[in-house]
């Protein structure tokens, strides 16, 4: 759902702009995460369904449960059980992904600016004010996803952050677009890509600035949004108060967090994060074989098709002769999702499951089927989403050295009693 508003009652979500106006000017110049420190341990432990998967449950500022990957810099996963409760995820139970480990821990609302110049006709400094007042607001669903996330399923294992499914959301999120940012500073003839950047950075001087990309047609696409809400409330710290940015149907890593400089450039991006970092093979599902030399690569862009069963667990028992309702969330990646199938017998046989409400291209969208298990034993399910290009998960999971884009056919075991 892609709407300009002042407040849209259809969403569920009260989003009036006048209450982000109140927000931004009525928070304390000392913020909202002063003095944290490490988060509270909780002594639960979870084991996640995959080798070497025990995590540890934390609690961070303004965040519930979390599965625990990595303290400094956080890396928080969303609880699989939390996808079942609706379509949008909660902003404190949404991930956290940061690559650079100093975080301002507050921010001054009356003195932060996003600038924005490069190769423009009159670079400006906006206040938080300024763009809430003087641009129209748009809302977007819009399926934010670590472009690592079920890296931890990938075999072989590859280094980096073990994800299980859990580091996705989907929220509403209301700012500006790009394009009327872009539009106010005046884009000048020859422009090729805008560069982002945000409030993080490294330890020590030599770690590269965490800096992406987008070319200027798709920054310009009038999609690209400059969020300032997320849910009908104000961005958390861990996900980018008070600005980000959100790129519908692309992986997270070009959402930038805390952004506070945009770039107009003449020329192609070569920073670490661009021309090193973030890399995929140029192959159909950015596949490859372990091992395999000389393969081409190109930085990680679109989002491919994903769906889940949410409201079973693997190896959970059923009941011989008892329907067993079945649903779950699907997302069409970079395109809308056509159709979600679902098969109750290991991929012998698919049906067709109700599709739940469309909240637009980008968003989750819920799903629903059932089935009758005729006789005690394992059942296998398995689902499948194909979105508006034909584009639908292979029955076998790619694989590629930075665990990237995981996209293939889930499934889970039941048992009928």
């Amino acid at each position: 759902m892609s709407t300009r508003l002042d407040h849209d009652a259809s969403s569920g979500i009260e989003l009036p702009r006048r209450r982000f106006l109140k927000l931004a000017t009525g928070l304390a110049a000392t913020g909202i995460m002063a003095g944290t420190g490490l988060p509270a341990l909780a002594a639960k432990l979870i084991q996640m369904p995959f080798e070497y998967g025990q995590r540890r449950i934390v609690r961070f500022p303004q965040k519930g449960e979390m599965i625990l990957l990595r303290t400094r810099p956080p890396l928080l996963e969303t609880p699989f059980e939390v996808f079942d409760k609706g379509v949008f995820t909660p902003n404190d139970q949404f991930f956290v992904r940061w690559h650079l480990s100093v975080i301002p821990t507050s921010i001054d609302v009356n003195t932060f600016r996003l600038r924005v110049d490069g190769h423009v006709r009159k670079p400006i400094e906006f206040t938080l004010k300024e763009i809430l007042k003087e641009f129209d607001p748009l809302e977007l669903a819009a399926v934010n996803q670590c472009s690592g996330n079920g890296r931890a399923f990938f075999s072989p294992r590859v280094p980096g952050g073990e994800w299980g499914n859990g580091a996705m959301g989907n929220a509403l999120w209301t700012g500006v677009t790009l394009k009327a940012l872009l539009e106010r500073v005046g884009v000048l003839p020859g422009a090729v890509q805008v560069r982002f950047n945000g409030l993080d950075y490294g330890e020590v001087p030599e770690t590269p600035v965490f800096m992406k990309s987008l070319a200027i047609d798709q920054a310009m696409d009038g999609q690209v949004m400059v969020a300032y809400g997320m849910n009908g409330s104000q961005l958390p710290m861990l996900n980018g108060f008070p600005l980000r940015l959100v790129v519908p149907g692309w992986y997270s890593t070009y959402w930038v967090k805390m952004l506070s400089h945009i770039e107009v450039l003449d020329k192609p991006d070569e920073n670490f994060w661009m021309r090193t970092a973030y890399l995929i093979p140029d192959t159909p599902g950015a596949t490859m074989t372990p091992g395999e030399k000389h393969v081409k690569m190109v930085a990680i862009n679109r989002m491919a098709p994903r769906s889940f069963v949410t409201n079973l667990r693997n190896n959970a028992p059923i009941h011989v002769g008892v329907q067993t309702d079945v649903r779950g969330i699907a997302f069409g990646g970079d395109a809308a999702l056509k159709e979600v199938v679902f098969s109750a017998d290991g991929g012998t046989s698919w049906g067709t499951a109700i599709l739940g409400k469309d909240h637009g291209r980008y968003s989750f969208r819920q799903w629903h089927t059932s089935f009758v298990p005729r006789h005690a034993g394992t059942y296998t399910l398995m689902v499948k989403a194909t979105n508006s290009n034909d584009l639908a998960q292979p029955t076998r999971p790619g694989w590629n050295a930075g665990g990237f884009m995981r996209s293939v056919v889930e499934q889970i075991t039941v048992h009928a009693v």
